[in-house]
């Protein structure tokens, strides 16, 4: 409160400051006293966390130190002694601020560039030096007062005044101006001398009158001319330049037919005027491309490069041209010569020419084909053996490159997806959520189908690991992991990296050689990035321990824990009661049973029912009955980029299977207690003998299956899980090996698409097993209709539906025999237990799961070994 009165009373003081205002009740006071309070609330920002400016400055000496730049380390070092003699409550703001303007200090910094040199005192200009004579404007009235009014009109104002306006604003120097300038006689010939004049006419060879009037009239009219003045002309073609000779057609040059070179015949003219005219349009390809506008970078990085090719050439031309005009040179006039040498300085600029015509023969559609026409021109230069021309070119296209590579470098190095123009990156932005747990498959995808195609080709095999390295880069953002790091950029490559002066890169071909160079530096950000992802995954968002605890409620790895649940559902579903699958019920359940383990977080596990599943909730008496309630945990957003959603399908499918097993097992177990509770009764007092064979099969056949889901199948996966796991190079690698898991676990427990007609006689089993035991439980109720009641006296509050279940069950009981229906299911179990051990080995023979076979082995040592009666 003490500080809101103090702001405010500080405001106050500011406001009448500055407006000049006293009376402190005015609504024009008050106005401003607002505003001005709303214009320090909207600025409010925080200080500057002056210990971390401290450990950056220390970690900044440090690498210095690192990188053998001991002389930055020092002078750093003592430069921050020195302020700290002057210490202020802004400096770590100063700091911070430089910081943030450095431009990798650790790379581009230099103690050259810190002591610069003194600047040399410059004296001080006086008016008189600028005006030696000191009389530049006394005769001009520029110190009188100018009367704007006077003439309003443009029509009234003087034809000069612009010319005076314009002359007044220059600055008086003691040069003098243009117009005082006298251009000495010496300059000037006389008209007097009419041989001069007619000298200079007729040099002109292009004009008519420099030919006889019968030869205007002809339509093949030759006009020779001097080996010079055609050198003097395919020059200016060769530059760019209107010739009166060589005429422009189209894109092509020809020259006129009507010259003819003094002393030499067509034969021997025409070929070199051809050589000539076909170098002239090949680089005029380039000079009309080069005055063509650029949207996409690297294109103009390709066009800047052309220019300079352009200007090397323009300038041997201009050169040679200085050769012909010089009085005292002592060239031989030679147009073979010439069309020799142009021929080889234009080599390169002739193979750019090609590049352009293809480029504009493909037009926009595909902006990185200038990429691959360089990157093949390069390889081709070298396997032709031109050295000279494979490292200009050379140099060229990584200059290219480098211009193309800074999205990637961007995307990979911090996360950022900034497209250039015209759609060169093959990677696709598609947030339109902020969930997390679908990062890493929903937010970005690679372009494969259009943009991935027109990607320079060698960096379409690396374009996978470029795309997981900015996802990397993102998933780490979000989990706010951050690292020191320095690297060489994928687009700094240059000759020397690609091409070193070794004996081991003097036969490996340029594409290679490229494909090494850029590959290890996608490589090298690729393992760095994947490396920091797997620990923060590790560590930070505890994958492993989510995996324990999926095997745990799914995949029964403590039967300790999971029992109590069993038994409570199986409870319930036997006591008929509608409620039994209440979600809160079982929910509360579930995370009193599993709260005994440290790997599971209770508040994060539910039973709810699943919705896919309809008319099964009747249907009490089936295993069937369990697919209409599924267990679920809520994992981080950053371990269900991991495990899929997908996955937990197939982890709750499976979980329901060996519920479905365990139901099996409970049922006809439970019998067996029952009839060791009956007063008097012994177990089998009276049985059939098959009712022995039949339960003693069932328990063998639910326990050899169970044991092998779990000890064998379950177990062997997991295993290799984690295996595959630790040796995963990075996120699509820990994805694709808990997918690849998940599917391997889905087919040996038979639960795959194709292994329906076996899932089905599994569950077919699995009701015969509880078929069984309620054909024993009514047995024992007919015998005994005691047995029964005292359930029924601790249940009061059962459903009618249960006991009308139980009557109908007994009346079947009595129209049909115990005996018939016992050998009916026993004949039905043997056959589906053959009819599986007949499939497993089949599929096993075909698509080679070693868990199949196993069970068959299994399933057929039991009948192998039973009795006359199966037993």
């Amino acid at each position: 409160m003490a500080v809101a009165t103090t702001v405010g009373t500080l405001t106050e003081e500011l406001v009448a400051t500055v407006a000049n205002l006293d009376d402190k009740d005015t609504p024009r006071f008050r106005n401003l006293k607002r505003r001005a309070e709303e214009t320090f609330k909207s600025n409010f920002h925080a200080r500057t966390n002056q210990f971390d400016v401290a450990s950056q400055l220390d970690g900044l000496q440090e690498k210095f130190q690192v990188i053998n730049k001991d002389d930055l380390a020092d002078a750093l070092r003592s430069r921050l002694t020195e302020l700290n003699e002057h210490r202020s409550s802004w400096f770590p703001e100063f700091l911070s601020l430089l910081l943030q303007l450095a431009d990798r200090p650790t790379q581009l910094s230099s103690l050259d560039r810190i002591e610069q040199p003194k600047l040399e005192q410059v004296e001080s200009i006086s008016w008189n030096d600028l005006d030696a004579g000191g009389s530049a404007f006394c005769d001009e009235d520029i110190w009188e007062t100018v009367d704007f009014g006077a003439e309003s009109s443009d029509d009234g104002l003087p034809s000069v005044s612009s010319a005076d306006h314009h002359s007044r604003n220059l600055p008086s120097t003691s040069v003098a101006p243009d117009e005082d300038y006298v251009i000495p006689d010496d300059a000037f010939s006389s008209l007097d001398d009419d041989d001069l004049l007619l000298s200079i006419k007729s040099a002109q060879f292009w004009r008519d009158e420099n030919y006889d009037s019968v030869e205007k009239y002809q339509k093949y009219s030759s006009r020779v001319i001097t080996e010079l003045q055609v050198i003097r002309e395919s020059i200016f073609m060769l530059q760019g330049l209107p010739t009166s000779i060589f005429w422009r057609l189209d894109d092509g040059i020809e020259m006129d037919r009507r010259y003819k070179l003094a002393q030499v015949s067509d034969e021997t003219f025409l070929p070199l005027s051809r050589t000539l005219c076909s170098i002239g349009a090949r680089v005029d390809i380039l000079r009309r491309y080069v005055r063509l506008p650029q949207s996409i970078a690297h294109m103009q990085t390709f066009r800047r490069a052309l220019e300079d090719c352009l200007r090397v050439f323009d300038g041997y031309l201009s050169t040679v041209q200085s050769e012909y005009l010089s009085q005292s040179a002592t060239v031989a006039v030679s147009l073979l010569q010439l069309s020799e040498d142009a021929h080889r300085e234009s080599r390169i600029l002739l193979l750019l020419a090609d590049i352009v015509s293809k480029i504009k023969r493909s037009g926009s559609e595909n902006p990185v084909r200038c990429l691959d026409l360089l990157y093949d021109l390069v390889c081709m230069t070298q396997a032709t053996g031109h050295d000279d021309e494979f490292k200009f070119l050379a140099n060229m296209f990584f200059s290219c490159f480098e211009t193309y590579a800074r999205p990637l470098n961007l995307w990979m190095e911090t996360g950022e997806l900034k497209d250039s123009i015209g759609g060169t990156l093959f990677i696709l932005d598609n947030r339109n959520s902020s969930d997390l747990g679908t990062l890493w498959h929903d937010w970005y995808t690679l372009d494969e189908a259009s943009r991935l195609l027109s990607a320079p080709k060698f960096i379409q095999p690396l374009a996978r690991k470029i795309f997981t390295t900015g996802k990397s880069t993102v998933f780490l953002q979000h989990l706010n992991v951050s690292h020191d790091q320095e690297h060489q950029c994928v687009g700094s490559l240059t000759f020397d990296d690609v091409c070193p002066q070794d004996a081991s890169s003097l036969y490996l071909p340029f594409s290679a050689l490229m494909e090494s160079a850029f590959g290890k530096l996608v490589d090298r950000q690729h393992a760095l990035k994947s490396n920091w992802l797997r620990q923060a995954l590790d560590q930070k968002c505890r994958l492993w321990v989510s995996l324990e605890a999926l095997e745990h409620i799914y995949l029964c790895k403590d039967m300790s824990v999971i029992g109590p649940v069993d038994n409570k559902i199986f409870e319930l579903i036997d006591r008929g009661k509608g409620a039994w699958n209440d979600r809160y019920l079982l929910t509360e359940l579930a995370r009193s049973a599993f709260s005994a383990l440290p790997e599971i977080d209770p508040s994060k596990l539910t039973v709810r029912p699943n919705e896919d599943v309809g008319d099964k909730l009747n249907r009490h008496r089936s295993v069937k009955i369990l697919e209409t309630i599924w267990f679920d945990y809520t994992l981080l957003p950053s371990v269900a980029n991991i495990i899929t959603e997908d996955a937990i399908l197939k982890y709750r499918r499976i979980s329901t299977f060996l519920m479905q097993i365990r139901r099996a097992m409970y049922t006809i177990q439970k019998q067996r207690l029952q009839y060791s509770n009956g007063p008097g009764r012994i177990f089998g007092n009276g049985s059939n003998p098959v009712d022995y064979v039949l339960r003693h099969n069932m328990l063998w056949f639910l326990n050899t299956l169970y044991n092998h889901m779990t000890g064998f199948v379950v177990s062997t996966a997991v295993a290799s899980l984690r295996k595959a796991l630790d040796k995963a190079t990075d996120v699509d690698a820990m994805i694709a090996a808990h997918r690849a898991h998940m599917v391997s676990l889905e087919d040996q427990c038979l639960l795959s698409k194709n292994l329906c007609a076996l899932h089905q006689a599994i569950i077919t089993l699995l009701d015969l097993c509880v078929n069984f035991a309620d054909l024993q439980a009514i047995k024992r109720g007919a015998s005994q209709a005691e047995w029964s009641k005292p359930s029924r006296h601790e249940d009061d509050d059962d459903s009618d539906a249960s006991d009308a279940d139980e009557d109908a069950m007994a009346t079947s009981f009595h129209e049909h025999q115990h005996n018939e229906r016992l050998l009916d299911i026993k004949n039905q179990f043997d056959r589906l237990v053959g009819f599986m051990t007949a499939g497993l080995k089949g599929i096993g023979r075909v698509d080679g799961q070693l868990s199949w076979e196993i069970l068959a082995e299994k399933l057929e040592w039991r009948k192998a070994r039973s009795g006359p009666n199966g037993a």
